[in-house]
């Protein structure tokens, strides 16, 4: 799961109580739990260190991005396992937070006539406009009610960035925990090394410094530290390096479904008159299985966004450029037009949630979060989910601590999947687990599931088996002419100056994007406008192509079309390339990868590396 490390290495070794990789609300709730304790009695023996007597417990967070504010998205959500934490949570403490107000779905048809639309939705459209203003305005058909598995009602609206910033201030104010911005972890340490059987996870290695693109030394050369702990917390996402290598080193699969999340932070124009803690859910456009919302904060900000999914069979997901036909469809495009592009972010989502569960915990380790399946694709919500599991895993830290019982694995299982079995998150993660199956096999399918699970609980569904993500992409086919080539497309890209994604789906019938230099940008003024990406030097690259010549042979290049900073080009050599300085970290590349070669794991090594997205409004 990383690149070659040097060999003799002279690495320096740390021991701490608790290492803690990734922060994100799943560790934001673990830390807060562990320090609201302590702050309550700092005098319990429970809190004293085992590797410094006399010291309270050393807790050391290793996140890979430079900032604690680097997590991408507005967010609405019900805030249960928040608010149980903050009893007295004021929204106002948090810039960009406010309480739901009203929500609104709405079904979006084609103003464009450029989607891919089945027969069935067709001919629904054709009825719904020739009804005309009695259902349809602005091309959008607003649902009589927003269904009740949909409710935030008593949530929140927020941005993860300054939540994150405002939990984190909280945690270092306490003195118990410290969080090290810009040290990304390269993989676990095992007791046993040598990969037989289940392995104890004993700590983690951070990522040398100092190496060329290789990760072989150069001037200025760092080992990474080995961090010794007595538990490793993983809360590194869905394509956390540390997450994934635990489960290649117990055989397991990745998750089968998988999405790219992408949007904007906008400033409205003075007019305005979008309320704050409004909350609109769409489907329907830009294609019918991209999901869309718009989330309005205080002070004129709205967040608006798309998640493109692997069950989007087409090769063509090319994310920004629908996020920017999206913003411009009739009925979001009268309140956002006029406005300024203030951020702009991507993260990958793991979609498969109890479906796509790994082990949780093992000797010296637990996973909470994302990672750990905990996201709800029926009711599409996940903040408050991996909340939930990082206070159900520090609550069971803390019993194992009073009792003075070690974390192995029975420990583990026996407190924190315990709580988390008997909570609302398992119960809830039941009622969706195959609320999502039906889109593998059409559109309206997948809409009669995700009815039929909700409105029932889970107690009924439609479900299918989910074939890996690399096998959800269908082979590119020309759809809008024969004579459309992707070999064309991307010698025409080059010619032009282009970007590969934007002159695909101008040859699909999309219309060209007439930009205004303050919302309507290009993807790369977009990056230094509202993403600020920053490669830090010394790191090696973290995405690597393992069979170069599969990579030339591949005919959809769905790695280049959905690449949400433009890293991934078209090399001369037909190719890809990578070009750190421009990634954003989303990992959309891993499980966009056509052509497996096992039929399991991705043609794409995606490692540890720094840098990555910066906004503090994402």
């Amino acid at each position: 799961m990383s690149l070659t490390e040097p060999v003799g290495a002279d690495r320096q070794t740390m021991e701490v109580d608790i290492a803690c990789i990734g922060f994100g609300p799943a560790m934001g709730g673990f830390l807060t739990t562990l320090t609201q304790a302590w702050n309550l009695s700092p005098g319990d023996p429970a809190f004293e260190s085992r590797i410094a007597p006399g010291m309270p417990l050393q807790v050391h967070c290793y996140e890979r991005a430079d900032d604690l504010s680097a997590g991408v998205s507005g967010v609405v959500t019900r805030a249960k396992g928040i608010r149980a934490s903050f009893p007295s949570l004021d929204p106002t403490q948090i810039p960009m937070a406010t309480d739901v107000k009203k929500e609104r779905v709405f079904y979006l048809l084609d103003p464009i006539g450029a989607a891919r639309r089945s027969s069935t939705l067709r001919v629904a459209d054709f009825f719904l406009r020739l009804c005309g203003k009695l259902f349809v305005k602005d091309d959008a058909f607003e649902l009589p009610w927003t269904p009740a598995f949909l409710h935030k009602r008593g949530g929140l609206v927020f941005s993860i960035g300054q939540f994150n910033q405002w939990v984190a201030s909280q945690l270092m104010a306490s003195g118990l925990v410290q969080i090290w911005p810009g040290s990304p972890v390269s993989r676990p340490i095992f007791a046993d090394e040598s990969g037989a059987g289940k392995r104890a996870v004993i700590g983690i290695r951070l990522a040398d410094q100092g190496v060329d693109p290789h990760g072989m030394p150069t001037e200025g050369f760092m080992p990474g530290l080995d961090v010794r702990a007595r538990l490793t917390v993983v809360g590194d996402g869905p394509v956390g390096q540390i997450g994934r290598a635990l489960n290649q080193s117990e055989n397991e699969l990745n998750g089968r479904d998988w999405a790219l999340g992408m949007k904007m932070v906008i400033e409205l124009p003075e007019d305005s008159t979008l309320e704050p803690g409004t909350v609109w859910h769409t489907f329907g456009f830009p294609e019918p299985e991209i999901f869309g919302f718009m989330y309005v904060h205080p002070d004129r900000l709205v967040s608006v966004g798309i998640f493109v999914p692997s069950w989007l069979g087409d090769p063509t997901r090319t994310g920004y450029r629908y996020l920017q036909h999206y913003i411009q469809h009739p009925v979001l495009w009268k309140y956002l037009k006029g406005g300024t592009l203030r951020s702009w972010g991507a993260k990958s989502l793991e979609e498969s949630g109890r479906r796509g569960e790994p082990f949780l915990t093992g000797d010296g380790f637990a996973r909470i979060g994302e990672g750990s399946g905990s996201t709800n694709m029926l009711t599409g919500s996940g903040v408050d989910e991996a909340w939930t599991t990082g206070v159900q895993l520090g609550e069971a830290v803390l019993e194992l601590l009073r009792d003075k019982l070690p974390f192995i694995g029975e420990n583990l299982a026996n407190t924190y999947e315990k709580r988390r079995r008997a909570s609302w998150v398992e119960r809830e993660a039941r009622e969706a687990e195959h609320a999502r199956d039906g889109f593998h096999t059409g559109f309206v399918h997948g809409l009669v599931g995700m009815a039929l699970a909700g409105l029932t609980g889970g107690r009924f569904s439609l479900k299918s088996d989910i074939p890996p993500a690399s096998k959800q992409i269908r082979p590119f086919s020309a759809q809008k002419g024969a004579d459309l080539n992707l070999q064309e497309i991307a010698a025409r890209a080059s010619d032009e100056g282009r970007s590969f994604h934007d002159v695909l789906l101008t040859a699909r019938g999309w219309p060209e994007i007439a930009f205004d230099g303050r919302l309507l940008v290009t993807q790369q003024d977009a990056l230094l406008m509202g993403g600020k990406v920053r490669a830090m030097p010394g790191f090696a690259d973290h995405v690597r192509f393992l069979d170069p010549e599969l990579c030339r042979s591949c005919i959809e290049k769905s790695c280049i079309a959905m690449c949400s900073g433009q890293a991934i080009t078209l090399g001369a050599d037909g190719a890809p390339a990578f070009e750190r300085e421009k990634c954003v970290h989303c990992g959309a590349c891993l499980w966009n990868c056509a052509h497996s070669p096992n039929g399991k794991t991705s043609n794409i090594e995606f490692s540890a590396g720094a840098g990555g997205l910066h906004s503090a409004e994402n």
